[in-house]
């Protein structure tokens, strides 16, 4: 690796901008229901995140995978059933449909979701800023005692009894010097994808090429009765892009997954898929980002060619970003395995539940391999806990995982279970006088149950 010109700095005195108990760093999925179960009993909480919205996954147009589990109960509830019921009330959301591929999915609106979760934050008082990057950590000893954000005014502090990462990256636990992992052995990660959306869909046709013709239209493992009726993810159509590639057509996937919207007219196309991107890379995840939106006019055009219904439709939204579903994670006081999916394990320091299956897009070529559990596995508390650095906590798709269970955990509906036991964890554990590595785990469970999260 060619050595990396420097320059240097000269030393100076960073302004803090603020001192708060609960810092929680990335607004996504999980940042968001780790700020808002931090906040109360007088605490000071801030959330911080780098672009002008909250909601991360939960605004590019994909739905929530893993809301019930194999035996149709539900497995995530909590703020983030809380979540959904704000949206329900609004029209916003889908109800919870059992999916044989994908154990349940939920369609959201993606932005009245912007809009709700602002809704929620503002609620629970917590201080929202954006349009901040943090670009440090500070530690004292082992302990992060905050981080240091930059943004058009310059470079600050914010020091915090204790921060949580939900950057996804795992920006702060990586830069706090906690050991992080990409991928799998060989080191590639899973591809992500650009959605968009596709309006003036014939639905009727759509579902009758499903339901009535299965020999053409095939469903890689669902029946095509899933499909005659309610809110749909198709996974297949291989046999279409087979035709499509040998008359020249360039696909980037084995398979068609489309995605109903909240419109009756709408499908959100999930297609796209660059092979080699590392979203801790900025050159990477921008040439990521251009060949994707690339890719999405050969796929709009396989849709009108090849598919029913789409003859008419029209390009309606682009995702204002890639859907990344691996980068760096932590390695924790407890690495979470694919053996602890498939057997549905169980844990004493269990703060969730997960139900979603081994899910992984090959780091190279065009499909991806599926593996289900019988029924749900736990998410022990350790696996947010790094192993050598205190006052922090990771939540969400960065938590402390293995290559094939991160595949699994990954989902949105995990990583806000995740989210919610790290922010409860942060309040407890002040509340206690003691670090989060040390917090009293049945007390986190205790607050969780009678908040509404389901623990089995």
């Amino acid at each position: 690796m060619k050595t990396k010109l420097t320059v240097e700095e000269p030393s100076r005195k960073t302004p803090v901008r603020a001192e708060v108990d609960v810092l929680v760093v990335g607004a996504g999925p999980a940042g968001v229901m780790a700020a808002c179960a931090a906040a109360g009993q007088g605490l000071r909480v801030m959330l911080i995140e780098s672009r002008g919205y909250v909601g991360g996954n939960l605004t590019i147009g994909l739905p929530i995978l893993g809301f019930l589990g194999r035996k149709g109960n539900q497995v995530i509830k909590g703020l983030p059933q809380a979540f959904i019921d704000r949206m329900r009330a609004r029209g916003a959301a889908s109800e919870h449909k059992p999916c044989r591929n994908h154990v349940s999915l939920t369609i959201i609106e993606p932005e009245a979701a912007k809009d709700e979760l602002l809704g929620m934050l503002h609620d629970a008082g917590v201080e929202l800023l954006m349009y901040v990057f943090c670009s440090d950590v500070i530690k004292e000893g082992d302990d992060v005692k905050g981080v240091i954000i930059e943004s058009k005014e310059g470079r600050e502090a914010i020091l915090a009894r204790t921060v949580i990462d939900c950057t996804g990256d795992g920006d702060v636990a990586w830069r706090a010097g906690v050991e992080c992992h990409k991928g799998g052995a060989d080191g590639g990660m899973q591809p992500p994808t650009l959605m968009f959306s596709m309006r003036g869909v014939d639905m009727p046709a759509l579902r009758d090429a499903i339901v009535n013709h299965p020999d053409e239209f095939d469903m890689d493992v669902m029946p095509p009765e899933q499909f005659r009726t309610g809110k749909f993810i198709t996974v297949g159509f291989r046999k279409k892009i087979q035709e499509a590639r040998a008359a020249g057509y360039e696909i980037p996937v084995a398979r068609t997954i489309l995605i109903t919207g909240m419109a009756e007219d709408e499908i959100w196309v999930n297609m796209s898929r660059v092979c080699g991107v590392d979203s801790t890379d900025p050159a990477s995840y921008t040439e990521g980002e251009l060949e994707a939106r690339r890719q999405t006019y050969e796929v709009e055009r396989y849709l009108r060619d090849y598919i029913p219904g789409f003859r008419n439709a029209w390009r309606d939204k682009v995702a204002a970003f890639m859907g990344i579903r691996e980068s760096r994670v932590i390695v924790g006081r407890y690495v979470l395995t694919a053996d602890d999916i498939v057997s549905c394990r169980r844990f004493d320091d269990a703060i969730g539940v997960a139900s979603y299956p081994v899910d992984i897009h090959h780091s190279h070529g065009d499909d991806c391999t599926m593996v289900w559990c019988e029924d749900c596995y736990d998410l022990p508390y350790r696996m947010l806990v790094p192993e050598k650095v205190g006052n922090l906590l990771v939540a969400g798709r960065c938590a402390s995982m293995t290559h094939e269970a991160m595949a699994s955990a990954r989902v949105m509906s995990s990583c806000m279970a995740m989210g919610e036991a790290a922010g409860r964890a942060a309040r407890i554990a002040i509340a206690e006088g003691v670090p989060v590595a040390d917090v009293d785990v049945d007390a986190v469970r205790k607050e969780l149950a009678d908040t509404g999260a389901y623990l089995r």
